[in-house]
C-alpha cells in the first residue's frame, strides 16, 4: 500500500485521516485484530476518530502472530523476558520501514548520527538475539565515522578511557544504556561529562532493585556531573521511539501519538487535555503509523500522564491481572 510513502509526512492535521485509513486496513487484513474488533462487536463504519479506534492488547503479541497482510519470512523482534516468561515477538516484513522509522526520528530530536560519537551499553539485550534495540543503535553507529563508536557490554574501563577521551577533545557523545548497567558504571566511574548525553532506556531487568524514573536520573546526575538525563521510550511491539530531553517528559514523532484509557473502562480513551486543562493520568495507548504489517494501535502496560502539548510521562505498570478487556477472546 501507499501508506508508506505518507506516513513519515504525518501531521496533527492529518493524523487522523492516516489513522482511520490504517484501522481500516488492519481490520480486513490482520485475523487477531478483526477477531478482536468482532468480540467487541465494533461498527467498523462508525470509526471516524482515533477516540473510536479500538487498541489491541499489548499481551497478545506474546500468545498470537499479529499480522497483517500475508508475508514470509521478514524479521522476528523478540522481547527480553525473565527465565520462564513467555516473551512479545513482533514479525516485522519490512526492515527498511524500520531503519527510516528509526533514523528520521533520531534526526529529528538528534540531529545527524555521523554527527556524534554512539556508545551503547546494552548488555542484558546484546546477549540475547532478535532485539530491535540493539538493531537501532548499531545501525545508528554504523551511520557514523567515528571509530570509538560501538558497543562496550561489560568492558567499563573501556567505557570510562572513551568518554575521558571524548571529554577531553569535546567530542559530541551519546552514551545509552539499559538503566541498570548505567547505574553500575556510574557507581564505578563517577565523572564529571560536559559533552556527553546520557540516555537510559529499558529498567532494571530483575538486575536491581527497582527505582523510580527521578530517582534513576537524580542518581545519574550526581554521579557523572549531568544536568539532565535524555531517555528512550520504545517497546518491541513498536516500530517507532519516544525520547525526553530531560525531567522524564516524552515526545513523539509525528507519526506516532499517545492516548490513555481509563484504568477502571479500558474502552474510554482520552486524548491530549485542552490548553487550558491540567494533565490527565491513565493507562497509555499507543498509535505507531509505522506499524502497517502487525497492529498500530496498542494497549500498553503503562500507566503514563499526558500534558496539553501532548508530551507525556511513563508513571509505571499496571499488574497485569488488573488488566480488563484482555481476556475476551480466544482464538
Amino acid at each position: 500500500m501507499d501508506f508508506k510513502n505518507r506516513l513519515f509526512a504525518a501531521s496533527a492535521a492529518n493524523f487522523n485521516e492516516l489513522a482511520v485509513e490504517l484501522f481500516n486496513y488492519q481490520y480486513q487484513s490482520n485475523g487477531v485484530y478483526r477477531q478482536y474488533c468482532d468480540v467487541l462487536k465494533i461498527n467498523t463504519d462508525a470509526v471516524d476518530s482515533l477516540q473510536k479506534i479500538p487498541f489491541l492488547p499489548i499481551s497478545f503479541f506474546k500468545t498470537h502472530k499479529v499480522t497483517s497482510g500475508e508475508f514470509e519470512g521478514g524479521t522476528i523482534f523478540e522481547s527480553s523476558g525473565t527465565t520462564g516468561s513467555v516473551n512479545s515477538k513482533h514479525y516485522v516484513k519490512d526492515l527498511d520501514l524500520y531503519r527510516e522509522s528509526f533514523t528520521t526520528c533520531f534526526e529529528k530530536f538528534y540531529g545527524p548520527p555521523r554527527d556524534k560519537c554512539i556508545l551503547g551499553l546494552l548488555p542484558s539485550y546484546l546477549e540475547r538475539k532478535n532485539s530491535s534495540l540493539v538493531m537501532m543503535v548499531e545501525s545508528l553507529i554504523a551511520a557514523g565515522e567515528n571509530p570509538l563508536s560501538g558497543f562496550y557490554l561489560y568492558d567499563h574501563e573501556k567505557l570510562h578511557r572513551t568518554l575521558m577521551h571524548n571529554e577531553l577533545l569535546k567530542i559530541s557523545t551519546l552514551l545509552i544504556g539499559v538503566t541498570y548497567a548505567l547505574l553500575d558504571f556510574a557507581e564505578k566511574y563517577p565523572m564529571q561529562l560536559r559533552h556527553t548525553i546520557v540516555m537510559e532506556t529499558g529498567g532494571m531487568k530483575g538486575r536491581r532493585e527497582e527505582m523510580t524514573r527521578q530517582e534513576v536520573h537524580a542518581q545519574l546526575m550526581e554521579s557523572l556531573g549531568l544536568s539532565l538525563v535524555h531517555s528512550e521510550y520504545g517497546m518491541t511491539e513498536l516500530l517507532s521511539q519516544a525520547y525526553s530531553k530531560g525531567d522524564g517528559i516524552f515526545h513523539c514523532p509525528g507519526w506516532m501519538k499517545v492516548l490513555l484509557r481509563d484504568e477502571d473502562d479500558p474502552f474510554k480513551v482520552s486524548m491530549a487535555p485542552g490548553n487550558n486543562s491540567r494533565s490527565v493520568t491513565g493507562v497509555i495507548n499507543i498509535i505507531d503509523l509505522a506499524n502497517i504489517y502487525s497492529c498500530a494501535f496498542i494497549a500498553t502496560d503503562d500507566i503514563g500522564r499526558l500534558h496539553a502539548n501532548e508530551s507525556f510521562e511513563v508513571l509505571g505498570r499496571i499488574d497485569s491481572s488488573d488488566i480488563r478487556g484482555c481476556s475476551l477472546m480466544a482464538i
